[in-house]
């Protein structure tokens, strides 16, 4: 099987548009450069079809290092035969392959091979063969000084035969089969730990029973979490009778006392080698699965969250607030610079909220402030209703802002080179101003795992969650573009093509040079070739660059043909930009050429329509219920503003500006049925909820979707 057929299997995607993405991967072209600009060679494949692409690569590519790895271990052991290589071969799935391996492994010492050692070998085969009924007049003849007599013998006879069963194929696959639709996921608490106060979280699974088949990702990841810190026991079990019924159907054809013996080697083979593998197997399967489920319902979160809405290239003062330590301001300039920063303290112990008014006005007008950010953690709330009774001069408007990983990047080495000469309560207070600026711009410099939108990040394939959720953020940034003389290396760093060390050159390059008048000029950072430009040239923007379309998503590849068809129209492309009305006009099929046809086409007319275009929403204020400052405040009933803070499979959280997020079970969502949570709600999103049930000792508030802000 060829690398093409097999992601054609797996994707069903045309097959001339997998052989075009696959030339342009190993021309080491990044995903967001493919999808956006070699649409007449991907067949119009978009990010998510050529990231499918990218993983059955991956996979296919495992697959054929591990077959030449056991290959070469066969042809070592001279055990190598035409028909099994063969097999190894036209094997597309790696348990098939490791199940044909299995029968030559390098094993551990084991009861079979001992008794192979013990010359027991012949008397296995003969009672394989059935046809005998004085079996133990048969087991005498193999009797020597490690065999002492002839239960000795059958009995490592019988070993041999189970390590057979283990090894057939046919046997397991029946066994995988019966665990993939029959196997029942138990979990008993350990006795020891019941009452430890850790356990109650998870004390729904102390002694709990389902279908593993039908056990959704997060109860898995939750159950698989309680028994690694010791305080539950984990089984899976399947009908045992009907399993080794199965075996004995395929292997026992006789009534005779060698039938015995099989069946005998059946139960020892099932019991000591197949269920446990096998079981072992599956449960990795389901963890894999539930995985995979976690990864995309973090990926998708944070997707939202980087494309949050910006408020843009406003003046800023953010409050970091605090009871005892107090609150740290900082007043930020347009650009996200730090331009005065202090510590208030209006709440207890200090009670200083007539001095933190003033101050907080006067600095308001001092740095003609046009928008608050608060973080929303400890004293958010008191925090916002000081701000709120506050008569500012000008317009401000206040904003809560997530705090979210915010303590991980104050602390971070990218937060000491920015800010060498300040306290992480400075750099904290910075990063949540920032964040009302532009989100994804601050949000690329934290480890995307600590950002807290998904479940059990840390239980996952924590591997396969930095490839997804880096995959994430490349898109994000690519999609929205970078400006070139203000993003930080960090961010620069995601841009397709680009990379840490190039970043870091660009920054340099514009400390030393006074930044970028052309994307021409891109080509004079050190190290960055012509691969690189073409890679990443087309999601840097310059603003107020001589030429406009180096604020845009035109890639400089097609400037040729933005200004023939300015030619064309008669209008300097300066004045073609925006007019909707000439564009439309413009006849794409004379444009069309070999390498360049509808598809990139309409992208460029698309892109002159609105250049640079923020695709993301604008920043809007929100208000919590001000009656509400604890979770003894609520009632069943009662309506509220809230914030949609985390998604997951079955349901979302929503902020209602107290210290317990409110769960909206995903039955909740609507009166009609919800697939998919993401596609009713989405992060940040400003909802009216209805309160259901509040368990003030366990800290739950169950709530309904109202209606949507």
């Amino acid at each position: 099987m060829t690398l093409t057929q097999y992601i054609t299997t797996h994707t069903q995607l045309p097959q001339k548009g997998i052989e075009n993405t696959i030339q342009l991967l190993n021309e080491d072209c990044t995903i967001p450069f493919i999808s956006r600009y070699r649409k007449e060679r991907t067949g119009n494949l978009d990010e998510v079809q050529i990231g499918e692409i990218v993983k059955f690569k991956t996979q296919f590519e495992a697959l054929e290092k591990r077959k030449n790895a056991i290959t070469k271990a066969l042809e070592e052991q001279e055990v190598l035969t035409a028909e099994l290589k063969q097999k190894i071969d036209s094997c597309s799935d790696l348990i098939a392959l490791e199940d044909l391996y299995l029968p030559y492994k390098k094993k551990r010492k084991t009861k079979a091979e001992t008794a192979i050692k013990n010359g027991l070998e012949p008397l296995a085969k003969i009672i394989m063969s059935q046809r005998s009924d004085a079996i133990e007049h048969i087991a005498s003849k193999y009797l020597n000084d490690t065999v002492q007599n002839e239960d000795e013998a059958l009995e490592g006879a019988r070993h041999i035969i189970a390590e057979w069963i283990n090894e057939r194929t046919d046997i397991r696959n029946n066994i995988r089969y019966q665990l993939d639709n029959y196997a029942i996921i138990t979990t008993k608490v350990v006795s020891t730990k019941k009452d430890d106060e850790k356990a109650q979280k998870f004390r729904d699974y102390f002694n709990w029973s389902e279908s593993l088949k039908r056990c959704p990702s997060h109860r898995l990841l939750a159950i698989l979490r309680a028994e690694s810190e010791g305080f539950i026991r984990v089984k899976i079990e399947i009908d045992h009778d009907r399993a080794l019924a199965k075996i004995d159907d395929r292997i026992i054809r006789s009534n005779n006392e060698c039938a015995d013996q099989i069946e005998l080697a059946i139960k020892d083979s099932y019991k000591r080698l197949l269920f446990p593998a096998l079981s072992n197997e599956r449960l990795k399967k389901a963890k894999e699965e539930a995985d995979d489920d976690a990864i995309k319902v973090f990926s998708k979160n944070l997707k939202q969250l980087l494309l949050g809405a910006p408020l843009g290239e406003k003046r800023i003062l953010a409050i970091d607030p605090g009871f005892r330590t107090g609150c740290k301001i900082v007043c930020l300039n347009a650009q996200g610079e730090l331009k005065h920063n202090e510590t208030i303290y209006p709440h207890a112990p200090q009670n200083k909220d007539k001095e933190a008014i003033k101050k907080i006005s006067s600095l308001a007008d001092a740095h003609k402030i046009e928008a608050i950010a608060i973080g929303n953690g400890t004293a958010s709330r008191e925090t916002e209703r000081l701000v709120k009774r506050i008569a500012f001069k000008n317009t401000v408007e206040v904003f809560v802002v997530s705090e979210a990983g915010a303590s991980i990047y104050s602390a971070s080495k990218i937060a000491r080179d920015e800010f060498p000469n300040y306290d992480v309560t400075v750099r904290g207070a910075v990063s949540i101003g920032r964040r009302l600026a532009d989100p994804l711009a601050e949000l690329v410099k934290i480890d995307a795992k600590s950002i807290g939108v998904g479940q059990y990040q840390h239980d996952v394939d924590q591997t396969k969650l930095k490839n997804s959720l880096d995959t994430v953020v490349e898109s994000c940034v690519n999609t929205v573009g970078v400006n070139i003389n203000t993003a930080s290396a960090s961010l620069l760093s995601y841009v397709s093509g680009i990379g840490s060390k190039l970043a870091e050159n660009i920054v340099d390059y514009r400390n030393e040079n006074g930044g970028f008048g052309s994307r021409t000029d891109i080509k004079k950072v050190p190290r960055l070739g012509g691969k690189a430009f073409e890679q990443g040239a087309a999601f840097l923007r310059i603003k107020q660059a001589k030429n406009p379309l180096d604020d845009s998503a035109v890639h400089p590849e097609s400037y040729s043909i933005v200004r023939q068809m300015a030619k064309d129209v008669n209008t300097p492309i300066s004045d073609l930009i925006g007019n909707s009305a000439v564009l439309k006009e413009i006849d794409l099929n004379s444009y069309c050429t070999e390498n360049v046809g509808l598809p990139t086409l309409q992208d460029i007319v698309k892109e002159l329509e609105k250049p640079g275009l923020d695709i993301r929403e604008k920043a809007k204020m929100f208000t919590f219920d001000q009656n509400v400052r604890s979770i003894t405040d609520l009632r069943e009933g009662q309506l509220l503003p809230g914030i949609v803070n985390n998604i997951t499979n079955f349901g979302c959280f929503v902020d209602i500006g107290i210290k317990e997020s409110g769960l909206i079970h995903i039955s909740n969502l609507s009166d009609s049925f919800v697939k998919d949570v993401n596609e009713h709600v989405h992060l940040h999103q400003q909802l009216i909820v209805k309160v259901l049930q509040v368990d003030i000792a366990r800290k739950r508030i169950q709530l309904s979707l109202h209606k949507k802000i």
